[in-house]
């Protein structure tokens, strides 16, 4: 195949780019699942033991963007599959959406979720028409609310005690942001 120019490519930014999940794929899948402390705070619980079939499955399911639920795999400019990111609970009629994510132990902290994270905003609020970005972390995923607090979520409320896990209940922290706030943060030109 000929080398691909992404110098004008909108699924990537300075250090990553989002790419179609392929069924090869789906070994990393099967290793973040044995990462229980990342996956409880993902899932907001444990999750049963991982198996291959359905770490095979997942990659074949979400491959092709035919579901509401559009995944991603993120490289690093280099190739490397440093995790995963989506687009979820898409309500067109109402605008609203959210976003998951999980990157993989050796690539946390390098910024790479936050840049993910803004590519899927600029695609759903300048390409959907999404009005509204909704998303919870579960109490104590210090990362994950640092990082949408970065992509200028303000916390809307907390969800007393909804997660049962660890022996205990946890609170939703409930954080939002509006396409009139990202524009105003980050796409002056836009206005």
């Amino acid at each position: 195949m000929r080398e691909i120019d992404y110098s004008s490519y909108f699924w990537q930014g300075e250090a990553i780019r989002l790419r179609a999940i392929q069924p090869e794929d789906w070994e990393s899948h099967y290793i973040n699942r044995f990462d229980t402390p990342a996956r409880r705070l993902v899932e907001c619980c444990v999750e049963l033991p991982p198996t291959i079939s359905e770490a095979k499955t997942f990659a074949e399911r979400f491959s092709d963007f035919s579901s509401n639920r559009l995944m991603f795999t993120i490289e690093n400019l280099d190739g490397e599959n440093v995790g995963g990111v989506n687009l979820n609970s898409i309500d067109e009629r109402n605008g609203t959406f959210s976003i998951g994510i999980q990157i993989d132990r050796d690539h946390r902290g390098k910024g790479y979720g936050t840049r993910a994270v803004h590519i899927l905003l600029k695609y759903a609020f300048f390409e959907r028409r999404l009005n509204k970005f909704n998303d919870y972390v579960i109490e104590g995923n210090e990362a994950s609310a640092a990082m949408l607090k970065k992509v200028g979520c303000v916390q809307e409320g907390v969800r007393r005690q909804v997660f049962y896990t660890n022996g205990r209940y946890h609170d939703s922290i409930l954080y939002g942001l509006t396409k009139d706030e990202y524009i105003k943060l980050f796409h002056k030109d836009h206005l």
